[in-house]
């Protein structure tokens, strides 16, 4: 089957959407161990001090999936997170976490676009906000 040529419009539109939409930020996610990714409830929190940036938290297993998206003093966050019932019922396929350091005037977006494109399990309110490209952990 032969597609049709796009249109002037379409090409236009193209165009314009990779002119406004900027590279992705490469962000320098954490690891505890350079080829290891932190276990959520094994990671010393008192070690990330006031460290402000974004972070992800998702299950091991077969069928990996991401747990949750989210931003602040990580430290802070990741200890209200080892509390959430909704979070630590994933704990049976081992929760991992990482993290890496933003701007504050950044981090809105950031999170945005990190829970589009991640789509994770908990978590219904996100920023509504323009949102950042970045590169997520691999």
């Amino acid at each position: 089957m032969t597609q049709r040529p796009k249109t002037l419009s379409e090409l236009f539109e193209e165009a314009r959407h990779k002119l406004l939409t900027p590279p992705p930020i490469n962000l320098d996610w954490a690891k505890c161990d350079p080829a290891v990714w932190c276990e959520l409830e094994r990671l010393d929190l008192s070690k990330l001090g006031d460290v402000f940036g974004v972070y992800v938290i998702w299950h091991g297993g077969e069928n990996s999936k991401w747990v949750r998206v989210g931003q602040g003093k990580i430290g802070e966050r990741l200890a209200a997170h080892r509390a959430d019932p909704q979070i630590i019922v994933y704990r049976q396929f081992t929760l991992y976490v990482s993290w890496a350091p933003a701007a504050p005037d950044a981090a809105d977006g950031i999170e945005a676009f990190l829970a589009r494109q991640c789509n994770p399990l908990v978590g219904d309110r996100f920023p509504d906000v323009t949102p950042i490209p970045v590169n997520v952990p691999a």
